[in-house]
């Protein structure tokens, strides 16, 4: 049975005022976290893990503390486990926390209540923060400044010899688990069993010694590295009809990781034939970068430090206060130009009108971001045109207020490059598409709170 919250325990508050103080921005952010519109949306979430469980069941961690536990692990960049610890050790923390006397919740039942929480809700709660940054009169949305960054899955660099032994690894520790499920193994040849992991690894790491040997010795290494995944993708197949024909719970479960992982192996080993052996070029979009998380994209921006990343392009809109009032987890590697106009629109929806100044780098920049920027009420459009310029446009771009625009427009990089040092953004630690969208929204939502408790106790 889903719980709201644990009784108040004026007798644990009475000692924990006498034993040690809440810091202030601590303590602010705790009367934002007591809003009911955050507090409710959270619940609708939690509820969904059951059809019967709001009303039935034992009685569970309350969404209060679920909620509170999920923000101090991001505040503080903790894992699970390190949050676990650090609430069951502080009375500071059990009081934000409305923990109390009670016990504080396992690691691995935040983590299952984690799960349970929309990537989409997270959006909403962002706005709602927003909305009540606003009332506070910590930020009026007068400026607008906008720019994205590359948050990176928690994956190794992508080579076709590590994506092939990943393949071969993974199938082989499959079998071995359907070896022990599969009862009449006397159907099947013990064979179809074998383990291939240790030739593929043998095979890969001759790949990487002989990189700077030539491509014929590589390409004899490669096929052969493809011969043992091939082989091992044609044994799970056959493993995969015997799990089908025994049809239990344990064969069931076997068969359907096998169902995740065979195309995935398959278009590796496509991919990997297509470039080593037919010296084919395989498009970015037709790539697959990692065999667990297969939603990462291939994504190259021109920077020199990074040439190519691989996750997702997340962009930000930041408006004065430095709140980041709206964030998107973009599809691919879409032209900055067109990130332009739905930043606008989502500031005019959150904030009820257009903001004074609006900014972007000179990527964003075109003529048609400039009229509809002016077009919706935007007095002052700081977008700096790339190239050669007329000299019209250079004594426009000399103005004292737009020349003020880009140095606000600047301060963006800080702020990006806080929310990636601090809360995580740098690399994603969760699993999936949505799981990603928890960990960008988780991140931002932090940093909100960071900046307006530091705000409020200043």
């Amino acid at each position: 049975m889903l719980r709201d919250r644990h009784e108040i325990d004026q007798f644990f508050i009475t000692i924990q005022s006498l034993a040690s103080k809440m810091d202030s921005e601590l303590a602010h952010i705790d009367l934002l976290l007591d809003d009911e519109v955050i507090f409710q949306a959270i619940k609708h979430d939690l509820a969904q893990r059951y059809p019967q469980t709001i009303r039935t069941g034992r009685p569970s961690t309350p969404v209060e503390v679920i909620l509170r536990m999920l923000v101090l692990k991001r505040l503080y960049g903790w894992s699970y486990e390190q949050t676990e610890q650090q609430v069951s050790d502080s009375l500071v923390l059990r009081r934000f926390c409305r923990l109390y006397f009670e016990s504080v919740p396992d690691d691995t039942v935040l983590i299952r209540w984690a799960r349970r929480i929309q990537p989409q809700t997270l959006e909403m709660l962002n706005d709602r923060v927003t909305t009540i940054a606003t009332q506070w009169k910590l930020t009026r949305g007068r400026k607008l400044r906008t720019d994205g960054t590359v948050v990176e899955t928690n994956i190794h660099y992508p080579t076709d010899s590590s994506l092939l032994y990943d393949g071969v690894r993974v199938l082989s520790r499959t079998l071995q688990q359907a070896q022990q499920v599969l009862r009449a193994t006397a159907t099947l040849a013990k064979d179809v069993f074998r383990d291939r992991t240790r030739s593929a690894k043998r095979a890969a790491r001759q790949i990487g010694r002989q990189a700077q040997r030539g491509q014929e010795a590589l390409k004899a290494t490669y096929c052969r590295l493809l011969r043992t995944a091939q082989a091992s993708l044609r044994q799970a197949q056959i493993v995969r009809e015997g799990l089908i024909a025994q049809a239990d719970e344990a064969a069931d479960a076997v068969r359907e990781r096998l169902d995740t992982f065979l195309p995935r192996v398959a278009q590796v080993i496509d991919q990997a034939k297509r470039r080593i052996v037919d010296e084919e070029h395989v498009p970015a979009g037709e790539k697959l970068v990692s065999l667990f998380e297969p939603h990462t994209q291939i994504i190259q921006r021109g920077k020199p430090q990074h040439e190519t990343e691989f996750g997702h392009k997340v962009w930000l809109d930041e408006v004065d206060g430095g709140i980041i009032s709206g964030f998107r987890v973009l599809d691919g590697n879409p032209a900055d130009t067109e990130q332009w106009q739905p930043s606008l629109d989502h500031h005019v929806q959150q904030f009820a009108r257009p903001p004074d100044l609006a900014s972007a780098d000179r990527g964003v920049h075109s003529a048609a971001n400039e009229r509809y920027a002016q077009a919706l009420g935007v007095r002052r459009v700081v977008l700096p045109k790339p190239g050669a310029k007329s000299e019209a446009r250079r004594q426009y771009e000399r103005q004292r207020w737009f020349r003020r625009g880009r140095r606000w427009q600047a301060g963006i990089e800080g702020r990006i490059s806080v929310v990636k040092r601090k809360h995580g953004l740098g690399r994603c630690l969760d699993h999936g598409p949505d799981g990603f969208g928890r960990w960008v929204g988780w991140g931002v939502i932090a940093a909100n709170l960071a900046v307006m408790g530091h705000a409020l106790a200043a």
